[in-house]
């Protein structure tokens, strides 16, 4: 429906007190686009800025090419579902639903067409009648979805949905949030979440914001394959990836990298040029891809210090070495005696990422 531009915007309160810095992003239409990030990165702070509930300190915000910056909130064609359902608990769902239409002076007919609609694509219908207390907490939200539905508006903000809802409501709803952006191609979402997950399952692209700016834009699954630095790496996946300081020895289309401690060497699918030979560098691994190993080619070897039986995964952390360092292995399956047993590990190449000065070496 819309396309959204940020360029070189920035926030910044009280004068001086910068919250966010240099964001530049094209948001194309009918994507969802998902924020994430650490508490305090200014996700939220950034989101609101897009509906209009905070000010742009400098640099332009346009929907299809129109500045935005200047333009009231209810004129710039957006729908925000909160974290709170914010319903009115004396309406009904469908009053509810059609109580911005009546503001707006639509006619009875409109109403009813538009909430009718929107109630079956969120599978409402039958609840329509019910008074909020009646209803579940992902009933609840679906009825605030809903509520911005019948608007018809260019773009969706979604500012943590799903935070209120227990654990199965979450997945739950999850599912239905997915497919409605399926029942809607041409919508564009932006939607904000401290959930990795929410993030990986809903997202077109995610963007990472860190140290008050964009850590990285990528779809989910680049994100996690090719991060471009340390702060992406371990924030993107779960537990967070293994950094283990190392030295270059071996340059060329696979490079060879002695880790230090308790390691050995590995080789990564990393290309690099003969003067990085020498080069200090964090070898990045995610637990996952760790494996048992007797090769000479191994990344560590030390001591479990405790296992997680979890069923379909054991996860296993080992004793930190000399310096401190320590490590995470999720191995498929059940592994009962993996306490206190020394274990030497590695990960094939294509698995081995490379930082230096934080930053991956696939990018430099």
């Amino acid at each position: 429906m819309s396309n959204l531009k940020l360029v070189d915007v920035e926030k910044t309160y009280a004068g001086s007190v910068n919250v966010l810095n240099n964001i530049d992003l094209d948001i194309q239409t009918g994507e969802l686009i998902v924020f994430v990030g650490p508490s305090g990165c200014g996700k939220s702070t950034l989101l609101r800025m897009i509906a209009g509930l905070e000010s742009i300190t400098s640099g332009e915000f346009t929907i299809d090419g129109m500045r935005m910056n200047e333009v009231p909130p209810a004129q710039r064609g957006i729908a925000m579902v909160f974290q709170s359902y914010a319903l009115y608990p004396h309406m009904t769902v469908r009053e509810n639903m059609a109580f911005a239409l009546k503001l707006a002076k639509k006619t009875p007919q409109e109403i009813d067409e538009a909430v009718n609609r929107a109630a079956e694509t969120l599978q409402l219908t039958e609840y329509l009648d019910r008074l909020p207390k009646a209803l579940s907490g992902g009933q609840r939200q679906r009825v605030a979805i809903g509520r911005s539905i019948v608007r018809d508006p260019k773009v969706y903000l979604f500012d943590e949905p799903l935070s209120n809802l227990d654990a199965a409501l979450r997945v739950a709803t999850r599912i239905e949030i997915a497919q409605l952006k399926e029942s809607m191609p041409d919508s564009t979402m932006v939607y904000v979440t401290h959930d990795q997950v929410e993030a990986m399952t809903l997202a077109s692209r995610i963007v990472v914001l860190a140290n008050k700016g964009i850590a990285q834009v990528g779809s989910p699954l680049d994100l996690y394959e090719k991060p471009e630095n340390e702060f992406v790496a371990q924030f993107i996946g779960s537990p967070a990836m293994n950094l283990l300081p190392g030295e270059i020895v071996e340059t060329g289309t696979q490079t060879t990298v002695s880790v230090d401690g308790g390691g050995g060497t590995i080789k990564s699918n990393v290309p690099t040029s003969d003067d990085k030979k020498g080069l200090r560098v964090n070898v990045g691994i995610r637990p996952e891809h760790l494996e048992v190993t007797t090769d000479n080619f191994y990344a560590i070897e030390a001591t479990v210090k405790i296992s997680e039986a979890l069923g379909e995964v054991t996860q296993v952390y080992f004793e930190p070495d000399a310096n401190g360092i320590s490590a995470i292995a999720k191995l498929v399956g059940v592994h009962r005696n993996a306490r206190n047993s020394n274990l030497r590990m590695t990960a094939q190449p294509d698995h081995i990422h490379l930082f230096a000065n934080e930053h991956s070496l696939l990018y430099q």
